[in-house]
């Protein structure tokens, strides 16, 4: 793109930015409105970040923008919870259920889909996994029945009736207010079906979250986990 059209662009960029903090949104049209306006609607993204987004869109090359929609779009129309685990995946059952090579009697109870990715980047854990898709939150509004606890005690009770009944399950909810809550429920919803039920290590600190320790200090919290 020529030196010309970029100053162009990045002139036209701030004086958007600053009819937008101004409430003179119409200075650069609906689409691009529409585009902050949807922007804005991701975790962690304010009003200043979503217009820096959107405008860094609108200079770039086409095939670029017009990649990251198709990629969103690909996502949305061909990824869904696995049958199985309720891990996110293009196909049903996903690559870790269907691997007949991993411990079938051994599951890995997780909040969300991001928790399998961080236990699975250690390369130690060779089990299946069942994510919850949440935890309990009493100031979310977010009850034991909003969660995939009952779809979890289903597949451990089915496997009974197979040649490999599940042995052990592992509550790697996050160690927090709320992980705790979650493990707690749990284990209570696990006690009547003959399995062995632990709670990952405090190798974890109190308030932190799985995606964001260290593989060194996750790593240890998988191995010194203990019964709970």
């Amino acid at each position: 793109m020529p030196r010309a059209w970029l100053n162009w662009y990045a002139r036209v960029a701030r004086e958007t930015l600053l009819a937008a903090r101004e409430g003179r949104c119409g200075v650069y049209g609906e689409a691009v409105a529409r585009l902050v306006a949807e922007l804005r609607r991701l975790p962690g993204i304010g009003q200043r970040t979503a217009e820096r987004l959107a405008f860094h869109l609108v200079v770039s090359p086409k095939p670029e923008a017009l990649g990251l929609a198709e990629a969103i779009k690909d996502v949305k129309e061909n990824v869904r919870p696995c049958s199985t685990c309720k891990n996110v995946t293009e196909r049903d059952p996903c690559e870790l259920c269907a691997d007949e090579s991993r411990d079938r009697a051994l599951i890995c109870v997780v909040e969300r889909p991001m928790d399998v990715l961080a236990v699975e980047k250690l390369g130690i854990f060779r089990g299946l996994y069942h994510v919850l898709l949440g935890s309990i939150s009493l100031l979310d509004g977010v009850d034991a029945k909003d969660l995939t606890i009952d779809r979890l005690v289903e597949r451990i009770r089915k496997a009974k009736e197979t040649a490999v009944p599940v042995r052990e399950v592992i509550l790697a909810t996050n160690p927090n207010f709320d992980g705790d809550a979650t493990a707690l429920h749990l284990r209570a919803s696990l006690d009547k079906l003959g399995v062995r039920v632990t709670r990952i290590a405090r190798g974890l600190p109190s308030g932190s979250s799985l995606e964001v320790a260290s593989k060194a200090i996750l790593a240890e919290a998988i191995e010194g986990r203990r019964d709970f």
